[in-house]
């Protein structure tokens, strides 16, 4: 394949057999997010330098993969590279919106890093928030989301939780300097994936006394059930208030019906500005490995960002890449959204009429147009996975009729012109 018709490095193209399962997705997503009643939010993919790169953003890392241009006036701008800032703005230019402001926005994004399996420079980024309640169930809320939308596609869910402040109550405990704090919790996030000696060994390259890694180790284990998780939580006074905002979660949770849940109290999610409740979901029947959904509460972020009092928030967002990826396992892709096919012979008047017909009932419907006899049309609606087919000749139309064939079954059948739309729609919907 010629190199220069290949997309930007980073970018890929999506044909109908992959967005199709892709839009499946997101439309999953938008029924039970707006189920939750949060609504649909829009905002432009670029957005001015000194938005993008205010100190409580996303900060330097982040500011370094941004993509940065200027317009023919000469104005500083970039492309957006999550969905949070633009929220933050949002918030910042409507200070009087009706609290809790839940909303949610599904696009793109974009990040000049480095490149490698599973990351790209443009993806899709489908987040939810509630902005303005620093109530429990609004976190609970969330876990419920994580639960449907996982039934939803056909998998189980595990739920891993945990607040920061019992990551930081612990660090006071253990007296660990203030500076250390952010590099500490950061490997400790690291205890599930490289194992206790791994972490061990982090931390003593950071400084920390031996006794005291094995204290905090022997604490943050994952190991016991939640309520022996808590109960050795609850010895560390410095941790109390994380412990009773976990222990509320989860009995809002358990009124919501969501099971599956398990306390990591390692968790941190890295990004530095969480503030309480952190979780992070995984599939539990599925060969991906990579959380599909993550997020946690950040209170003071957008009272930062925006220069106003503080400013309660709650948040998830679900990668749909990995939602794509696991979902490819489960079912077969589907090539069109066609399911009716038109086959006309020697009647094209007719045979446009009812198409029409077909498409203004709602029936997604193609019909021949590249001249083919039945046979070689057959082959290609089967090709595509089209399941039902109309033969329209003009025998058929003397008797009012059109011939139906299930592509599955093989089986053929007349139908009254006049039944046409009623009769499709009981198949297709």
């Amino acid at each position: 394949m010629r190199e220069e018709f290949q997309p930007v490095k980073g970018t890929r193209d999506f044909l109908p057999e992959e967005k199709i399962m892709r839009q499946k997705i997101v439309d999953i997503l938008k029924g039970v997010f707006e189920t939750f009643g949060f609504s649909p939010l829009e905002t432009p993919s670029l957005e001015k330098w000194e938005i993008l790169s205010r100190k409580y953003a996303g900060g330097e890392e982040i500011l370094k993969e941004t993509y940065r241009l200027k317009d023919q006036g000469g104005r500083e701008l970039g492309l957006r590279y999550d969905l949070t800032v633009p929220l933050c703005r949002i918030i910042s230019l409507n200070p009087d919106l009706a609290k809790p402001f839940k909303r949610y926005q599904i696009g793109k994004v974009w990040r000049d890093g480095p490149i490698k399996m599973g990351r790209y420079r443009e993806f899709w980024q489908c987040d939810v928030d509630t902005v303005g309640s620093d109530s429990m169930i609004a976190d609970a809320e969330f876990l419920k989301i994580i639960n449907i939308v996982s039934q939803k596609l056909g998998f189980k869910a595990e739920i891993k939780i945990n607040n920061r402040k019992i990551l930081n109550g612990v660090l006071d405990y253990f007296e660990i300097e203030k500076e250390k704090r952010d590099s500490v919790i950061l490997s400790l996030d690291k205890l599930e994936k490289i194992g206790e000696s791994g972490v061990r060994e982090e931390l003593i390259e950071k400084g920390i006394e031996k006794e005291k890694i094995t204290s905090i180790l022997n604490l943050l284990k994952a190991s016991g059930t939640n309520d022996e998780i808590i109960k050795r939580l609850k010895k560390i006074k410095e941790a109390e208030e994380g412990v009773k905002e976990i222990e509320s979660v989860l009995r809002y949770s358990k009124y919501l019906g969501v099971k599956e849940i398990s306390i990591v109290p390692s968790l941190a999610r890295g990004l530095v500005y969480y503030t309480g409740t952190i979780f992070e979901a995984y599939f539990k029947d599925s060969k991906i490995t990579s959380s599909f959904a993550a997020g946690g509460r950040y209170d003071n972020l957008i009272g930062r960002f925006t220069g106003l009092k503080k400013v309660p928030a709650v948040g998830i967002s679900f990668g749909l890449d990995v939602l794509s990826d696991a979902l490819k396992e489960k079912m077969e892709s589907e090539k069109t959204v066609v399911k009716v096919f038109v086959i006309p012979i020697k009647t094209e008047k007719e045979s446009i009429e009812i198409t029409t017909k077909l498409r203004e009932s709602g029936i997604k419907t193609n019909i021949d147009m590249m001249d083919r006899g039945i046979s070689k049309n057959l082959n290609y609606v089967n090709s595509q996975g089209i399941p039902y087919c109309l033969i329209i000749g003009k025998k058929e139309l003397d008797e009012n009729s059109v011939k139906l064939r299930d592509m599955e079954t093989g089986e053929e059948k007349l139908i009254k012109i006049k039944n046409i739309v009623n009769d499709l729609k009981e198949l297709v919907e």
